[in-house]
């Protein structure tokens, strides 16, 4: 599945120059799960380098603008860990790793308390206390925030707290492979995006937590260079296996271009902490279509939930002229609006729409994906020794689709076992003085076709199949599915394949066309392991929705694993572990939200 695996290399040409750093721990990917698992390390005595595609403190996790959850009980006290891994096991159609959703539930009190200590300086209660709200699909108000810019929020406080322990990074640097052996990791091969320099990582542990794959799709609620993929495509790679890459989030309010804004604002999400706060959603034709969807829980129903009934109402022409449906919190106060939806209400006053007036038109955007990397849990190992995945890079905790306000939370959840295990694993001597000659010569080989990358001279752009590619997923593995539409997909995703041989790159290394070149394997590898993915599985379960196959059956509730197979792709299931006892007790007693709560 990498568009570049069999490709023969030409030894006789010179190696290009390439600089060599060397660190105990690689972190690749500086957002929340990257900037915690680095912090984790420095604190128990292991420096890492940390590196970034982007300006330091510019990454994906500041998008993340509605909440964090965690079951503090400052509004609701009778909310608890259990009732918050219930509530995420029944939003991931239990497909989840119970270990997983446990973990990130019982700890994530502590990690909010954190993470307000360092600087997040969460909103709160008349009383004081950490304030909460309610999220899609959730029991009791339990996703804590600040404002509409929580992930903003989330990440200066880790990055403030990684620069007070001074934790070594460095910016604008793409790592393109892993040095591995199919068993091991040895470093990795990238560059600089400032100067274009050659960069050898050897490191003895490499940490992936550079984000999803979401931006493999026409609307989007990424930014063009990010969620592409990198991530589980360089696990992948190295050997991984990849989990659960089937189920893609389709965020039901992207913000849908109109004439007042131009198409960049496509797909941009408008956070569900709209919804939270009491929104309302009206078709083309003024009615309040969730009602007939989702009587009981409106609006604030699961998120795939409320994705198809938008997608099915824009089919059945009921959308707006725009082709979407409007949002509407105009029943608030105003001053309501700008003091919990402050980025929201100032967004959309620029582009010319008070939303303390008038309704903004949004339909479903591709936002987030459940899959990713195999890891366990508790140390983030992926089966390819020293190689750990965290974050949206992994997989586990959402199963089938994703619980509103989680994303952020499994982000520090999980890292700081990541850091701790790899930190023993330091102390108890894991490290190397010298790079392995395989390795050395892997990277060598890198360098050579980065170097004829940049001098491609076919007919393609690199964008031109970025764009194509996008369309491909979205007609083929967006939010309603079949067989034949996925099987189509496959063939037309290893079409563009083929067509990499054909690239034209314009500028040199530190462009954006180079950029766009290295990303398509990424982005080629996740989005044809998601088609094959969703094409096994033969039901419909959560965010995967197959016409052809419209029931959640129960043979079927086992995870998908994509594994290399040389350059193809085999596929298997495994069977889902039960979760405790506190949990099962949580799941039989029923708990929901009572969305009339907000009328």
């Amino acid at each position: 599945m990498n568009p570049n695996a069999d490709r023969p290399d030409d030894e006789s040409a010179p190696t290009p120059a390439y600089e060599e750093v060397r660190a105990p721990v690689l972190v690749v990917g500086a957002g929340a799960a990257g900037a915690r698992t680095a912090i984790e390390l420095q604190e128990r005595g292991v420096e890492p380098l940390v590196v970034g595609k982007r300006d330091h403190g510019d990454a994906h996790t500041t998008w993340a603008a509605g909440g964090i959850n965690a079951a503090l009980g400052s509004l609701d006290p009778e909310d608890d860990w259990a009732i918050h891994a219930a509530d995420t096991l029944n939003e991931g159609h239990f497909v989840n790793d119970p270990e997983a959703v446990e973990l990130v539930a019982k700890t994530m009190p502590d990690r909010i308390r954190e993470l307000d200590e360092w600087g997040a300086n969460f909103d709160r209660t008349e009383d004081g206390k950490i304030n909460q709200r309610y999220f899609g699909a959730q029991s009791f108000r339990r996703t804590v925030f600040r404002g509409d810019e929580t992930g903003r929020a989330v990440l200066d406080a880790l990055v403030s707290r990684a620069q007070e322990l001074e934790v070594p990074y460095r910016e604008n640097v793409m790592v393109t492979t892993l040095l591995s052996d199919g068993s091991r990791v040895y470093g990795a091969a990238g560059f600089d995006m400032e100067d274009g320099r050659f960069l050898l990582f050897v490191a003895d542990h490499v940490v992936l937590a550079a984000g999803g794959f979401s931006a493999v799709y026409d609307r989007h609620s990424s930014r063009d260079d990010e969620n592409t993929g990198d991530g589980p495509a360089l696990a992948y790679d190295a050997g991984a296996s990849l989990l659960d890459v089937e189920f893609v989030k389709f965020h039901p309010t992207g913000m849908v271009q109109l004439d007042r804004y131009d198409e960049d604002w496509s797909g941009e999400l408008v956070t569900e902490a709209v919804r939270g706060e009491g929104g309302r959603l009206y078709n083309g034709e003024g009615e309040r279509f969730m009602e007939r969807y989702s009587p009981d829980q409106m609006e604030l129903d699961a998120r795939d939930v409320v994705a198809r009934a938008i997608a099915q109402e824009i089919r059945e022409g009921r959308g707006t002229e725009a082709g979407g449906v409007h949002l509407d919190i105009s029943h608030r106060d105003g001053s309501f609006i700008r003091e919990r939806l402050p980025k929201m209400y100032e967004r959309f006053q620029s582009l010319g729409v008070d939303m303390a007036e008038d309704p903004v038109v949004v339909a479903p955007t591709a936002h987030y994906t459940m899959g990713g990397v195999a890891i366990d849990a508790t140390t983030g190992e992926t089966g390819v020794d020293r190689l750990y995945a965290v974050g949206e890079t992994a997989a586990g905790v959402h199963g089938a689709n994703r619980l509103g306000g989680n994303s952020l939370a499994e982000t520090v959840a999980i890292a700081p076992y990541v850091g701790r295990h790899v930190a023993e694993r330091i102390a108890a001597g894991e490290t190397d003085d010298e790079l392995d000659a395989d390795a050395r010569r892997a990277a060598e080989r890198e360098y050579r076709r980065l170097d004829r990358l940049e001098r491609a001279e076919g007919d393609v752009r690199p964008r031109e199949l970025v764009a194509e590619l996008r369309e491909t997923m979205w007609e083929h593995a967006g939010i309603l599915r079949d067989a034949d539409r996925l099987g189509d997909g496959i063939d037309r995703v290893r079409e563009l394949r083929d067509r990499m041989d054909d690239l034209r790159v314009e500028g040199d290394r530190t462009g954006r066309d180079f950029e766009f070149a290295v990303d398509l394997p990424f982005m080629l590898t996740a989005a044809e392991a998601t088609l094959v993915a969703a094409r096994y599985r033969t039901e419909s379960r959560g965010a995967h929705f197959r016409d052809d196959h419209p029931e959640t059956k129960a043979e079927w509730r086992v995870n998908v694993l994509v594994e290399r197979d040389g350059s193809d792709a085999n596929v298997r299931t495994r069977s889902v572990a039960e979760p405790s006892d506190p949990v099962r007790e949580a799941l039989a007693a029923g708990y929901e939200l009572d969305y009339h709560h907000l009328e």
